[in-house]
């Protein structure tokens, strides 16, 4: 298991970049990382699942499209 820090800068000079007027705390970047890591594995679940729907061993490139507007909709809030 790769134990790697969130790159910092750059989430911070996107996050400026598209929204200027917000104050960020110093460790935003943290939650950043970790809301990308719960998206990942929440789209993984569900491609897992629609895999062993379609009698699949693996999850393929489809399933993945299959399920990805529905899990960008739930993570929405």
């Amino acid at each position: 298991m790769v134990r790697r820090a969130p790159p910092r800068r750059s989430l911070q000079s996107v996050l400026k970049k598209y929204k200027p007027q917000l104050r960020l705390s110093k460790d935003i970047h943290i939650m950043v990382h970790l809301n990308c890591l719960l998206f990942l594995h929440r789209l993984a679940l569900e491609a897992r699942t629609k895999a062993v729907e379609s009698k699949s061993s693996t999850i393929q490139p489809k399933h993945v499209k299959e399920v990805a507007k529905v899990v960008l909709k739930k993570s929405r809030g």
